[in-house]
């Protein structure tokens, strides 16, 4: 059974599990997903309403693009999990002759490249539901604003805990040059896209207790 098939408490007792996969990788891709659902969850609200007609087409186009980033990341938790196979595979092959030892390093490599890929994706996904998040917190409804600044949390949380399933994997890869060309990728989203996402929720946050205090 996919992830997206599975019930939530299915999910979590998998995921609790000492089984390898479900880990933080699909965790993180669920929380991604999470965060797109709650932008159109905004932007479903908005629709319709008088008050926001002059942006309806605007949140037509945020919704038409935030629903395949959902579906994207809850694949990306399957994507993971099957990324993970061909690594765990690496660890119990031979490496007693000089043969087996290169043959051992070469699958290595090539696992730990699978590996590292899944969770980068992860990230640009997440990165463009924050870039969604920004304009549906600015400009959807303000009754569920609120929910703008959660989906803006879930996407920090998986942009950062999808890196460093990109770290653990990119640590032990011998190409050097490959594993510093992704580290430096995955930091430029992680410096870029973390401050724009807490951005969003430090400006609900703000909204949300001047109305209290007004």
């Amino acid at each position: 059974m996919r992830y997206g098939e599975m019930s939530c408490g299915r999910f979590l007792e998998e995921l609790s599990s000492k089984q390898a996969v479900p880990g933080g990788g699909g965790a993180s891709a669920l929380a991604g997903a999470l965060g797109a659902a709650l932008g159109s969850m905004v932007g479903n609200l908005t629709l319709g309403k008088k008050k926001y007609a002059d942006v309806e087409v605007e949140i037509l186009t945020l919704n038409e693009r935030a629903d395949p980033l959902r579906e994207k990341l809850l694949s990306l938790a399957d994507a993971d999990a099957e990324a993970f196979l061909p690594l765990s595979a690496v660890y119990s092959m031979p490496k007693e002759t000089p043969e087996e030892q290169a043959a051992r390093a070469k699958a290595m490599e090539s696992a730990l490249d699978a590996a590292c890929a899944v969770p980068m994706e992860i990230m640009e996904a997440s990165c463009r539901v924050t870039e969604l998040l920004e304009v549906y917190a600015e400009k959807g409804s303000t009754l569920a604003v609120s929910d703008a600044g959660v989906g803006a949390v879930l996407c920090s949380a998986a942009i950062r805990g999808a890196s460093l399933n990109v770290f653990i994997n990119t640590k032990y890869m011998a190409d050097r040059e490959k594993a510093a060309a992704l580290e430096a990728k995955a930091g430029a989203m992680l410096a870029e896209f973390v401050p724009r996402a807490e951005a969003v929720y430090a400006s609900v946050a703000a909204r949300l207790s001047a109305k209290k205090e007004g």
